[in-house]
């Protein structure tokens, strides 16, 4: 599977494009085509019917402690500041930075890898950006940096494997990844990942807000309200899908990892007693809704979070993984973290400090000891009105990014195979195999013929299939075209109009993955397309 293949179907056929390409695009920032927006959105659809709606609070589903209840919410991107200086976005949301003082250019501390090497009687840590072609590209680094050419690469002595930056601590024997020189590179610095603003006519720091990096906080801080204009009890999930923002400094790998991108979260508020098995509840019903939508099991794996890279926050913290194509071989991408949050949150946002049992307390006390900021002072514990306990949830945490989960069944969708065309001669086909329900487009329409009346009783089908499901109308080219256009934009039936429907009222739908053609009557056509997209 080709990345750049990937890419540029995306652009041809209307799925993403560079935003603001015509003035040269702004990195870290992908605009949605008319296709795009559609999978996305039938993505984000099938999430939330899966999370909210389709859950039964009468009894219990298989591998639930108990039954539950979820609701859904849509909070400001703009909030409070205080809310992430409780949270500890202010002073622990930061990725370490390097600047080259020769190129300009910024790096992430932890995303540039390197090997020693020496030539010349010179030594060198020789670096490349972190991905399945730095070995590559640090060998034709170290042959610049060395003025060597092609023919004397036996000239290069490598010393020790391919290690991060990170690992490296005098930085003067370091050649960044797009300068010749040595030593170029600065110090690694924090680096704040909020977008700062202002709010309203104030440009001081009376003013200052933040864009959110995440959607959970206004969950958090919205619990009460929930709880008490619901009179729910727990366990109660609040699933929000919404925007967020993180001033990435190098951000890479097409949709992966950008600026500006979509979340779809669920906190689930639990007695602490019961967290553990909820916990597992929602990480096997994660993962099984991945494979429900077609993602291959091989591609996909669910990964334990060590004790030492757990968030501060964390009890325990699984990732979902896909193995994206522009990841090494064996390795994976973030697709999905399902996290054990405790009582962390709502803690915080009542006390304005850290729970004592995480070591970044330290970090956020003032000289006297005392914290530095104070939380809301509400009270926002739960008392379970037939028991009579009080007690502050523990949350799990399922959060998916919208934009990674459209990016995978791009990936997972995308297929190169042979088919006879009419002629039953062998052609090369790009198809884009997508779920039925995660189809942009669920079918075509096609008149076999531009004359004979079929353009007018195919418009008819068209009209009336309009008005449930997205579909396309075609009549330009050869008919194999048609489906082969079709198959690229994942289409997944497509249904022609032929001399036979003038007589009898039946048309062939074609299967997009099988390519077997049925005949089947016109008034029955929208209720078999529907009974195809509920299997």
């Amino acid at each position: 599977m080709s990345m750049e293949k990937i890419v540029s179907l995306c652009k041809q056929r209307g799925f993403l494009f560079q935003s603001s390409e015509i003035y040269g695009g702004l990195q870290g920032f992908w605009d949605y085509g008319p296709l795009g927006v559609e999978l996305k959105r039938n993505v984000k659809e099938a999430w939330w019917r899966e999370m909210v709606n389709c859950h039964d609070d009468m009894s219990t589903l298989p591998g639930a402690p108990s039954p539950f209840a979820m609701e859904g919410l849509d909070c400001t991107i703009i909030m409070h500041p205080q809310v992430w200086k409780c949270s500890g976005h202010y002073d622990l949301f930061h990725d370490y930075m390097v600047d080259c003082k020769e190129t300009k250019k910024r790096y992430r501390h932890d995303q540039l890898n390197g090997r020693w090497v020496e030539a010349k009687g010179r030594k060198a840590f020789i670096t490349a950006p972190a991905g399945d072609d730095e070995v590559e590209l640090i060998q034709k680094h170290a042959l610049k940096h060395f003025n060597l050419r092609n023919k004397n690469i036996d000239d290069l002595v490598y010393d020790g494997d391919v290690m991060c930056l990170t690992e490296v601590e005098d930085l003067s024997q370091v050649v960044g990844p797009e300068t010749k020189k040595i030593g170029t590179l600065t110090e690694p610095r924090e680096f704040n990942l909020m977008f700062k603003t202002y709010v309203g006519a104030l440009s001081g720091e009376e003013g200052t807000a933040f864009l959110r990096p995440e959607t959970a906080q206004g969950i958090f801080v919205n619990f009460k309200n929930v709880l008490d204009s619901t009179r729910n009890r727990l366990p109660l999930g609040i699933a929000q899908i919404g925007k967020s923002f993180r001033n990435e400094i190098t951000p890479r790998n097409f949709t992966f990892r950008s600026r500006e991108f979509e979340q779809m979260e669920v906190e689930f508020f639990c007695h602490p007693d019961q967290s553990q098995d909820w916990y597992k509840f929602w990480r096997d019903r994660r993962l099984a809704w991945y494979h429900a939508y077609g993602i291959s099991e091989g591609r996909l794996i669910m990964r334990e979070h060590h004790k030492e890279e757990l968030a501060h926050y964390s009890i325990g913290t699984a990732d979902i993984e896909y193995a994206f194509p522009f990841m090494a071989e064996g390795e994976y991408g973030e697709l999905e973290g399902i996290a054990h949050r405790g009582d962390f949150d709502l803690r915080s946002h009542m006390e304005g400090k850290l729970d004592e049992k995480t070591d970044p307390l330290e970090l956020q006390l003032g000289e006297d000891g005392k914290p530095k900021w104070k939380g809301s002072g509400k009270d926002l514990s739960y008392r379970d009105d037939l028991s009579g306990e009080k007690y502050i949830p523990h949350v799990i945490e399922p959060s998916a990014g919208a934009d990674r989960a459209t990016l995978a069944f791009i990936c997972e969708a995308y297929c190169e195979d042979e088919q006879p065309d009419e002629n039953g001669k062998m052609q090369s086909r790009t198809v884009m195999k997508f779920h039925p329900r995660l189809a942009p487009i669920k079918a075509a329409v096609f008149p076999l013929v531009k004359k004979d009346g079929m353009p007018e009783v195919a418009k008819q089908i068209y009209l009336d299939l309009k008005k449930r499901f997205k579909v396309f109308y075609d009549e330009k080219g050869a008919i194999g075209r048609r489906y082969r256009r079709q198959d690229e934009t994942g289409t997944p039936y497509c249904i022609t109009v032929d001399g036979q429907t003038l007589e009898d009222q039946t048309v062939t739908i074609r299967d997009r993955d099988t390519l077997e053609q049925q005949r089947i009557k016109i008034d029955e056509i929208a209720a078999v397309i529907q009974q195809r997209l509920d299997q």
